[in-house]
């Protein structure tokens, strides 16, 4: 009786990067990509439909973002694996990531060469997290006392102010995220409050300062 191939459902918003995890895996005979969603309301139809082994998840997708979608599955799917695979460092989301229950998280750039390895481990029932990250979850963790100002936000709020900080606008940012302009000046507004900044140039500054996008 064959061995039961592990099931993977990819959710990315781009069809190149579903067709090169497609290839990156097509060569191993037991891990078969059974399933494709290009953002959060596919992907929540397909888990409804049948059973996976792993779920290999995007951050940044129109709509509903990847963090937003983790909490989901974790909420109706605990048991279900998931693996972060992103664009974005490990100092961005990483530790939300996990947080949020994720059993890894990867870079793109990484996937070629872990990306076989990542979903393995996961699938024996490990987690997927490089040096780097494990080291700023000791961190986070063992010193509950010295939260940073932005772990103040919700993960939308945090996206959006990673995405003022790279110099998007308004308009931008309401485009890239599904989101109407007011909305985005809301969550904008409430960032600097929570955050007791006033003005876009200050949340700049403290985002720089603080490593949490790449330039």
């Amino acid at each position: 009786m064959p061995a039961e191939k592990i099931k993977i459902l990819i959710a990315d918003d781009h069809a190149i990067v579903r067709e090169g995890l497609k290839q990156i895996v097509a060569e191993e005979k037991d891990i078969l990509v059974a399933g494709e969603a290009g953002n959060a309301a596919e992907l929540m139809e397909l888990l409804e439909k049948e059973k996976w082994s792993l779920v290999v998840l995007d951050i940044n997708m129109p709509g509903k973002s990847g963090l937003e979608a983790l909490k989901d599955i974790k909420r109706l799917y605990p048991d279900l694996p998931v693996l972060i695979l992103t664009m974005f460092s490990e100092d961005q989301y990483g530790i939300r990531a996990i947080k949020a229950g994720a059993s890894g998280y990867l870079k793109k750039v990484s996937a070629p060469t872990e990306l076989v390895i990542a979903i393995r481990k996961i699938v024996s029932g490990g987690k997927y997290i490089n040096p780097s990250l494990a080291e700023k979850l000791a961190e986070k963790f063992g010193d509950t006392d010295k939260a940073a100002l932005h772990e103040k936000l919700s993960d939308r709020e945090y996206q959006i102010m990673c995405n003022i900080a790279l110099g998007k606008t308004a308009e931008d940012i309401a485009q890239d995220l599904s989101l109407s302009i007011n909305t985005v000046y809301t969550y904008r507004n409430r960032i600097l409050e929570k955050m007791s900044m006033k003005s876009n140039v200050e949340l700049t500054q403290y985002v720089l300062r603080n490593k949490l996008i790449e330039i």
